[in-house]
């Protein structure tokens, strides 16, 4: 696996978010050997930044599945880049940096918290997190409130650990409703390294975040399912082609609007095994798995969208 430290390089690709796949025993075991048929897969469409985090369940592993997972991450071959996630408690991300710091991983994403917190609190458990595991954090922040109430406090905070290293990435996941409509990001971008900034919602808000804000790179779930279709809109904002970059970018709507009604993980954990990428599983509690009409509903919609990936690939290659 890629081992060197985070550069904006880096950043400036897309980035899938892929669930974890797992065995229908009793124990609900990691199947490693299915969730490597899925990073091929992706490797195939040109993806190399695998960033395990709530689409894997990852809040929900037991510290043992976290060991195993670390160990299979770990041994992925250069230029590979598996990026695990931590916490979101600050006593689990602590026992998870022990086991962290075995590797040498470039860096590990902090899920976000949703306990009793605030910005100062923050801020010194992710410095403690880092000094203990030996590597730098990508943070992710899916609300204004994510660091507290204080909303300019918890950028001014993420501003501190940007500049001393302690951070090297930001997961930009707010969702607007016009998400070129945005302070907060804007907020953001003044503290922060811009090319260090990564758009975190996917592909539907990815277009807006590269043409009006600037960022290199974003995160998907749905190019789990069309991982060169992703690419090849990342390529047409980077080319300046945003009409072609939207145009692209209506291939993955169905499949994003059955994530947002339904959930996006547990959607995507179906729809992969439902497209035929691989065998992906049970999930573990709290989550529910979808039931059989949903699943029915969902087949077409992940069918249609690796059918597109495949037209895509037939185009490029």
């Amino acid at each position: 696996m890629k081992t060197t430290p985070v550069e904006p390089a880096d950043l400036a690709g897309v980035m899938p978010v892929p669930p974890l796949a797992r065995l229908p025993d009793h124990a609900r075991s990691l199947d490693l050997e299915s969730t490597r048929a899925l990073v091929d897969h992706l490797a195939s469409g040109g993806l190399r930044a695998l960033l395990f985090g709530g689409n894997a369940f990852l809040h929900h592993v037991t510290l043992d599945e976290y060991e195993t997972l670390l160990a299979w991450m770990a041994a992925l071959p250069d230029p590979l880049w598996p990026i695990p996630s931590v916490g979101p408690s600050f006593g689990r991300a602590m026992d998870q940096a022990v086991l962290l710091r075995r590797y040498a991983f470039p860096c590990a994403m902090a899920l976000p918290c949703a306990d009793p917190r605030d910005a100062a609190g923050l801020e010194r458990g992710w410095r403690e997190f880092a000094e203990r595991a030996g590597i730098p954090l990508m943070l992710y922040l899916k609300d204004e409130h994510n660091l507290g109430s204080d909303v300019e406090a918890g950028l001014d905070v993420v501003a501190r650990l940007m500049a001393d290293g302690t951070a090297v990435a930001v997961k930009y996941a707010v969702v607007r409703d016009v998400p070129g409509d945005d302070r907060y990001l804007e907020g953001l971008l003044a503290r922060a390294p811009r090319d260090r900034i990564v758009s975190g919602i996917g592909e539907r808000p990815a277009v807006v975040h590269m043409q009006q804000f600037g960022l290199a790179g974003f995160t998907t779930g749905s190019g789990c399912l069309a991982p060169a279709l992703s690419s090849a809109l990342h390529a047409a904002c980077v080319r300046g082609a945003y009409e072609e970059a939207r145009d692209l970018r209506t291939a993955f709507l169905p499949h994003e609007d059955l994530r947002d009604r339904w959930g996006p993980a547990r959607v995507l954990h179906a729809a992969v095994e439902l497209a035929g990428i691989c065998t992906t599983g049970p999930i573990p509690p709290y989550v529910s798995p979808l039931d059989e009409a949903r699943r029915n509903q969902l087949r077409p919609v992940a069918q249609a969208l690796r059918e597109a990936n495949q037209q895509t690939r037939e185009v490029t290659t």
